[in-house]
């Protein structure tokens, strides 16, 4: 039988009642320690932590001309492309850089223009679909097999093929379709598109 009073737990000498005492004065002493250091804080000048960049000049090689711009770092290349050079053959599709209507050519490489800032870009060789011209085997391929409707993903899709098919010349349908399957066209002309890939490939390229 245990014959410790009430008040009392764990041993001689511990007194809850003067524990919870003890502990209570511990947070309280806590909680106005903190908050003067709170006040002296807040005391303090405020200092932002983010500054916005001012535009700075870039220049950008696009379609064999070099064009000088004064741009802010956070300008993306599509919106260069399109409000500061008139060039709107890629298309502002969604913000999730999903449909391929930006479609560009940088060094190369098919890339989405929505997804690489201007600032990225300097120093690159990047080609629009304004550079084709009407008789490109491309776009000619594209009319040939009725590879369009609305048209709205249309420049996307010549700059992807273009850009495929001058890496993988002789490429079959397989790999054409993995090729160009970054890209959609809503009203569904995969059949046409991959139809004018496939002959090109079979020349040995666009």
């Amino acid at each position: 039988m245990n014959n410790q009073p009430s008040g009392q737990q764990g041993g001689p000498g511990f007194n809850r009642r003067e524990f919870l005492k003890g502990s209570g004065a511990a947070v309280a002493a806590s909680a106005l320690a903190t908050a003067g250091q709170e006040e002296a804080v807040a005391a303090e000048p405020s200092k932002p932590n983010v500054r916005s960049s001012r535009a700075g000049s870039v220049t950008l090689n696009v379609n064999g001309k070099q064009h000088t711009l004064k741009l802010e770092p956070r300008v993306t290349l599509l919106d260069v492309l399109r409000d500061d050079l008139n060039l709107t053959g890629c298309k502002d599709v969604d913000d999730r850089n999903a449909s391929g209507a930006d479609t560009v050519i940088i060094d190369g490489k098919a890339v989405l223009a929505s997804s690489r800032l201007a600032v990225q870009c300097i120093g690159k060789e990047i080609t629009t679909v304004e550079s084709l011209a009407d008789d490109d085997e491309v776009i000619q391929g594209f009319v040939k097999h009725d590879a369009m409707q609305c048209g709205f993903c249309t420049p996307g899709f010549v700059m992807a093929t273009r850009a495929f098919l001058d890496s993988h010349p002789g490429a079959d349908l397989d790999e054409i379709r993995r090729g160009l399957g970054h890209n959609i066209c809503r009203c569904g002309t995969y059949h046409g598109i991959t139809q004018c890939a496939v002959e090109l490939a079979k020349k040995g390229g666009a």
